[in-house]
């Protein structure tokens, strides 16, 4: 099945205002954009959610450090593109944004311990284990911040569910940094 990629003249009457801004604040309409608003509730919400995790006390890069985490872990190759952008616009250092982009550990000891209780709590369906979050509040994240990941991650999931069953074409303004995720070889034992 093809999914439409809808304009702000094509989309449903519930998409179209969502659409419009978009094509404000980013220049243009992203594909995973044009390909939610077959779902209005769905461009909302997602809208809406993508705006309250920019409130969050999380910086810019350590959302970018969870929206990446993410990605990888749910192998969008549409979203890892796009984020490897934001994050080199919020100010991330090109080693980690690869290392991101790549399943390493971040060079910076704080932004690893974002990125691995992210993936924990996407590999565990939300259960992180007590040593996790120790770790995660030893280098200074706090209560808040742990629930403010799990907003980044529910923002993740909107977006890489979509571009899982709809194939999103990339976008040519990402064209230059498209990604597959690396398969690491099986060593025998």
């Amino acid at each position: 099945m093809n999914f439409p990629l809808h304009d702000e003249t094509t989309a449903p009457e519930g998409a179209r205002a969502a659409l419009v801004e978009t094509k404000k604040n980013f220049g243009m309409i992203p594909n995973l954009a044009k390909i939610m608003a077959t779902a209005p509730p769905l461009l909302s919400g997602y809208s809406a959610l993508w705006d309250l995790f920019d409130q969050t006390t999380l910086s810019p890069i350590e959302r970018q450090v969870v929206y990446l985490t993410a990605n990888y872990e749910n192998e969008c190759d549409y979203c890892v593109p796009w984020h490897s952008l934001l994050a080199k616009k919020a100010g991330m250092d090109g080693r980690s944004i690869e290392a991101l982009r790549s399943g390493a550990p971040l060079p910076d000891h704080k932004l690893d311990a974002l990125r691995t209780f992210a993936r924990s709590l996407i590999a565990n369906r939300g259960k992180a284990s007590q040593a996790e979050l120790n770790e995660f509040f030893s280098v200074g994240y706090t209560e808040v911040q742990a629930m403010e990941v799990i907003l980044g991650l529910a923002v993740k999931v909107m977006s890489n569910y979509t571009n899982s069953i709809a194939g999103t074409p990339l976008d040519p303004e990402v064209e230059k940094l498209r990604w597959k995720k690396p398969r690491i070889a099986m060593r025998a034992s």
